[in-house]
């Protein structure tokens, strides 16, 4: 076999070895795990399931939420790093895991940009800013005025150190000089009741947890952390056009995987999730929570974190928040 001859047979060798990891043909073929770095009821883990359950069906494969609350993600991944990077063990979470815990965490047990595959951007979903209807403020101006004449007396509520809710807060009160006690809880299930019964003035959170309280009059909704007001709650003001222009904390909730993730199984998964998201049924079931679909690459989803990194870095460091 001549020079020539021998490179083709190599080449077509090395095509047929490639091919089935290229191709992934007939993923999934089991069940998909999305792993959710938080308790049951919040934004991420309420979009997993939504969106979960049209994969499942679209896939004729389940769907299962795991929620792993714990170090705004690090027990998350340190579920996710004993499975292999093959597309069925999947985080689904905001931007904490990587442009917050970096500034928090002394010993991060992963690289925020390096240990992880972005695979779709899912949804984006602005947060409300909700107080108990005992509080003499029903905007947000009325707010801050209140919490400048009374500093240390009020207190506010978040998801934990370093989540979305903490450090939104934080950027406000570096801003307008504010006092104002913060009381991290483990998630909405724990914050949103608090301000319920009064235990706390107030709290950010996404539309999901608060959206019956605020309908029954037991919350007041004065507020929003997206840039734009949004078509759910138009008469709600953002912090943008009342304090801070350019004020911009609204989360976004992507899917990654371990790095190391075959990019044809990442293409085929981001496909699949902007197809389920143009779902009428499932547009509808977001558009009464809040929720903005997306159904972005995983390119879109790191170019959004890598747009909001500075402007989170700025926060925690004004929040002097520290985790250990």
């Amino acid at each position: 076999m001549n020079r020539r001859a021998a490179l083709a047979a190599l080449s077509l060798a090395l095509a047929a070895f490639a091919a089935p990891a290229l191709a992934q043909p007939g993923y999934p073929s089991r069940t998909v795990t999305f792993v959710v770095p938080y308790a049951p009821g919040g934004l991420p883990d309420t979009v997993a399931r939504l969106l979960g359950q049209k994969l499942a069906e679209k896939w004729g494969q389940a769907v299962v939420v795991e929620n792993k609350p714990g170090g705004n993600g690090v027990v998350a991944y340190q579920a996710m790093a004993t499975k292999p990077a093959d597309g069925y063990t999947l985080l689904f979470t905001d931007a904490t895991m990587f442009n917050v815990n970096p500034h928090i965490y002394d010993n991060l047990p992963y690289n925020a940009e390096k240990d992880f595959t972005h695979m779709a951007l899912a949804v984006r979903a602005p947060l409300f800013l909700a107080v108990h209807p005992s509080l003499p403020a029903n905007t947000f101006g009325e707010f801050v005025q209140l919490v400048k004449a009374n500093p240390g007396k009020y207190s506010y509520g978040s998801s934990g150190l370093g989540s979305m809710h903490h450090i939104c807060m934080e950027a406000i009160k570096a801003h307008a000089g504010l006092d104002l006690v913060h009381i991290p809880y483990k998630g909405t299930g724990q914050s949103i009741p608090a301000v319920v019964g009064n235990q706390v003035a107030a709290v950010w959170s996404a539309m999901p947890s608060i959206a019956g309280f605020a309908k029954e009059g037991k919350l007041k909704l004065i507020a929003t952390n997206a840039p734009q007001r949004t078509g759910f709650a138009p008469e709600v003001a953002t912090v943008a056009e009342t304090l801070i222009p350019g004020f911009d904390y609204a989360p976004i909730i992507g899917v990654s995987s371990l790095a190391g993730l075959s990019p044809a199984i990442a293409q085929k998964f981001a496909a699949d999730v902007a197809e389920v998201l143009k779902d009428k049924a499932l547009a509808e079931r977001f558009n009464t929570l809040g929720i903005d679909p997306v159904g972005g690459d995983g390119r879109a989803y790191d170019a959004e974190l890598v747009a909001s990194r500075a402007r989170y870095e700025q926060a925690v460091k004004q929040s002097g928040a520290r985790a250990n």
